[in-house]
């Protein structure tokens, strides 16, 4: 086998196509011309064995070959320009050598968890198709391919290949099978400057917006949803041109903590703009609250006191044991607190306070109104958390500080995540 070229990969459907010379050899005794031809010759030491004798592609047609196929092939034409590209020369001995050069578009299961930092294994499988293991035998020759060291691929180098043989099991029977397997390692030049690069370049155009003033609102707003909306841009831009696979690759992971990196430096400005808007805010009520003249309650409190003397008083005569306070002074205390200012009726059992006269009913009563005033202690003890979190909270006088901060935390973190993810990929 000879390898012409390699014209490309396919990451949408996993496949490649190459272009080749395929050459099969074999011995059929039926076809010896030399021994006892015409033009045998007593003197020769070879006996004629050695005389070859070339013939036209279309003589294939009358002679037996043999039924080869490739097992992952998918799409597969011969060449015919000017003639089709097929080759059979004779030996004396019925030695037989059948050539044809042909492109064919071959399945690659390929590995993509390290894309682009990977390497990958594509395999030539080689079959007959009807003929098992007891009819014919396949094997490599001492020098199966040549010609794969003079391959150029645009974003592969072969950096070696492995050629096996292998029986293979069918429903049919058993064949032979022959396989040729590429080691190929992609080039990153490629996707350094079409991806890597302008991803490194967006984080840190997000970084401009530290040293930009905090009231600036507009500009930092700007930069940071440009910044965010171009790396979404470029991670559909790599996506489309792989398969829809389920695993996470490497430039996936690459391209995710970029889209964290600029997406954070956006949230910081909100971080930013809350503390400065919210302080200013807070000041705003304080001064307000101060300047407000100070209002007592003692008038309410005195009116809601004597409205709660008035209801005990008229309760307590309702229950004298003496007949004549009770029909006497009844009227009388209806009289002088008046129809309109008070109506027993619109008074609910819960606010109709009475004295404690030794009575069971009167105790439930208020035991109930005790508890229904008391604050659940589930909420009382979320406040209470939430206050001790919040005194943990160191207060920021300053929001200029949190710019400050952002200056140095973002570029050490993006340079700490780089040396670990190149490390990790190159090393591996």
């Amino acid at each position: 086998m000879v390898a012409d070229s390699k014209d490309g990969y396919d990451y949408g459907d996993v496949d490649y196509t190459i272009t080749m010379y395929l050459n099969q050899y074999w011995r059929d005794e039926r076809l010896a011309f030399n021994a006892f031809g015409p033009y045998y010759d007593d003197d020769a030491d070879d006996d004629g064995v050695n005389d070859v004798l070339t013939l036209s592609g279309d003589f294939a047609e009358k002679i037996w070959v043999p039924d080869t196929f490739f097992a992952n092939d998918k799409n597969s034409f011969l060449h015919d320009v000017t003639e089709r590209n097929k080759l059979v020369r004779l030996g004396g001995d019925g030695s037989v050598t059948y050539g044809m050069r042909f492109t064919t578009t071959l399945a690659c299961m390929m590995d993509l968890h390290y894309y682009p930092l990977d390497s990958q294994n594509c395999t030539v499988e080689i079959e007959s198709y009807g003929y098992t293991v007891s009819d014919v035998v396949m094997y490599w020759k001492p020098t199966p391919v040549r010609g794969v060291e003079d391959a150029k691929l645009p974003q592969f180098t072969i950096i070696g290949y492995e050629t096996n043989d292998r029986k293979e099991r069918l429903a049919t029977g058993v064949y032979q099978r022959l396989s040729l397997s590429f080691k190929l390692q992609r080039n990153i030049g490629y996707f350094v400057f079409q991806t890597y690069l302008p991803s490194i370049l967006i984080v840190m155009l997000s970084w401009v917006s530290f040293w930009i003033n905090h009231e600036a609102t507009s500009a930092r707003v700007a930069l940071g949803i440009t910044t965010v909306l171009t790396m979404t841009t470029i991670s559909t831009g790599v996506r489309s041109s792989l398969p829809r696979i389920s695993y996470v690759k490497a430039i996936d992971i690459y391209l995710v903590m970029c889209f964290v990196f600029v997406f954070a430096a956006l949230l910081e400005y909100a971080a930013v703009n809350y503390t400065y808007w919210g302080k200013r805010a807070k000041k705003k009520v304080k001064k307000g609250k101060d300047n407000e003249p100070k209002k007592t309650g003692k008038a309410d409190k005195s009116e809601t006191c004597s409205a709660t003397e008035d209801i005990i008083e008229l309760q307590d005569v309702r229950m004298s044991p003496i007949p004549s306070l009770r029909k006497g002074n009844y009227n009388s205390t209806l009289g002088s607190l008046g129809a309109d200012s008070l109506d027993l009726a619109k008074f609910p059992p819960s606010f109709r306070i009475a004295r404690n006269y030794g009575t069971t009913s009167n105790r439930s009563n208020l035991r109930y109104r005790g508890q229904r005033g008391q604050k659940p202690r589930v909420l009382h003890a979320l406040k209470k958390g939430a206050t001790a979190i919040k005194a943990t909270i160191p207060k920021i006088k300053d929001v200029n500080i949190i710019d400050k901060y952002s200056r140095m935390v973002f570029p050490v973190s993006f340079l700490a995540f780089n040396l670990g993810y190149w490390l990790f990929y190159i090393l591996e």
